[in-house]
């Protein structure tokens, strides 16, 4: 089967490499000519867990291909997925999607025999039969289905995800495009994964809902830490408490600086914007917008208030950047709200990532300074935060840390360490809702 991925970036590639791994023929498509290139000199452009030997195995045995000439790739594809970029558009909240019409204007002219077109971007509900409007506009005489395929990665875990999923949901209309997509999703009936079949606007709006209740559930834990903070209560204790409620779950109460990353930000937002526009309310996604931006305000004061009120003329050393451990995304990072605010009241901040610090520096202030290791960034430090919980930051030699250290305040965004762990090495311990 000949499957095409019009955009090489996270879920392109990702998708495209696992795909492959199926067994399927892949080539990903994308105009940037610079990340073509890298691709097919076998350099990958984000940084996943096992990403790079999935995708040199699957090229080396040719079933892999990188390209920029669309036309020659729609030609002979049985399956074309469109998963290019949908960030918020500026100025309204909602998703922008001139890059899914466009990516449809050149499918339509190029197709040939039967094909299926199926979105894999998150996109609102109305994108699939959009898009195909925009097809038979083009060419009438295409034969086609538009399909729904909604992705639920994990950066981090984005191969596990795919390769063992908790579902896939295929918007159909039509049983030829579902024969076509579950030939395709055919090797995940060896370990029985729910196959979900439904209307179109039912798959689109699926991965809208997912996100914007698991961002529920971060807001809500945020927001009781306040009240654990101001009754003496551990929201350890408490999301454990939930946690073990079957119909609860312990996934995603895990208090800290706030949700970031491309997904929870950008859908939540357009969920809001969609709702808007069909009349209806979202009251409880709206308030999770809310509370997740005062969180990562909330992150500010509390460090503040650690270093005795001000940060001025204080060093502090930043364990973590990226919005979680195990990508280099920066996208929407509590970072990028934390960290210019300490530097705008007098900061001098000294930062430390395993992976994310080369996206970063064109995101946040030029004069933040970036270690090589963690023993170089928490040095003369009058203040140690992590923000990310990287698997470094989890076992530190305090002892040895605070040695380093000119001052003795330890900020724990991610609620890692125990108090009497910091109080025993000297260290002033400050977490999140405990």
């Amino acid at each position: 089967m000949n499957v095409v991925m019009i955009g090489a970036g996270y879920v392109g590639l990702v998708s495209g490499a696992c795909f492959a791994e199926f067994g399927a023929s892949v080539t990903c498509v994308d105009k940037q000519e610079d990340r073509i290139t890298a691709l097919q000199q076998g350099k990958i452009p984000i940084y996943e867990p096992g990403l790079d030997e999935l995708v040199r195995k699957n090229a080396e045995a040719g079933r892999l291909s990188f390209t920029t000439d669309v036309a020659g790739s729609v030609a002979k594809a049985d399956l074309i997925f469109i998963a290019v970029g949908t960030p918020t558009r500026r100025g309204d909240g909602h998703a922008d999607l001139k890059y899914v019409y466009a990516a449809a204007e050149e499918i339509a002219v190029n197709l040939q025999d039967y094909t299926v077109i199926v979105d894999k971007s998150t996109v609102p509900v109305g994108t699939a039969r959009e898009v195909a409007r925009v097809i038979r506009k083009t060419n009438p005489d295409a034969d086609f289905d538009v399909a729904s395929n909604p992705e639920f990665l994990r950066e981090g875990s984005a191969i596990s995800d795919f390769m063992r999923p908790d579902r896939v949901v295929l918007g159909v209309e039509s049983e030829r495009a579902e024969n076509r997509l579950r030939e395709l999703y055919r090797p995940l009936n060896l370990i029985e994964a729910p196959l979900l079949i439904t209307g179109l606007e039912s798959a689109e709006l699926i991965k809208y809902a997912a996100n914007a209740f698991l961002a529920t559930k971060i807001s809500f834990i945020n927001e009781m830490s306040q009240l654990c903070e101001k009754t003496g209560a551990d929201v350890n204790a408490v999301a454990k408490g939930m946690g073990m409620d079957k119909r609860i779950g312990n996934k995603f109460l895990h208090a800290g600086p706030g949700y970031g990353g491309s997904c929870f930000p950008k859908d939540t937002l357009a969920l809001n914007r969609m709702a808007q526009e069909y009349g209806v309310g979202s009251r409880i996604v709206e308030a999770v917008v809310e509370v997740n931006a005062s969180q990562k305000a909330r992150m500010v004061s509390k460090i503040r208030e650690a270093l005795g009120g001000s940060e001025a003329d204080k060093r502090i050393a930043v364990l973590g950047l990226t919005f979680k451990p195990e990508t280099d995304d920066m996208r929407d990072a509590p970072a990028l709200a934390i960290l210019p605010a300490l530097i705008d009241r007098g900061a001098t901040i000294c930062a430390h990532d395993p992976e994310g610090m080369e996206e970063a520096r064109p995101l946040l202030p030029d004069d933040v300074e970036y270690a090589e290791n963690i023993e170089a960034a928490v040095k003369d430090a009058d203040a140690v935060v992590l923000m990310t919980e990287w698997n470094q930051y989890r076992g530190l030699n305090l002892n040895e840390l605070s040695k380093a250290m000119r001052g003795d305040v330890f900020i724990d965004l991610r609620n890692v360490y125990e108090r009497g762990l910091m109080e025993r090495a000297g260290l002033q311990y400050t977490s999140v809702g405990r």
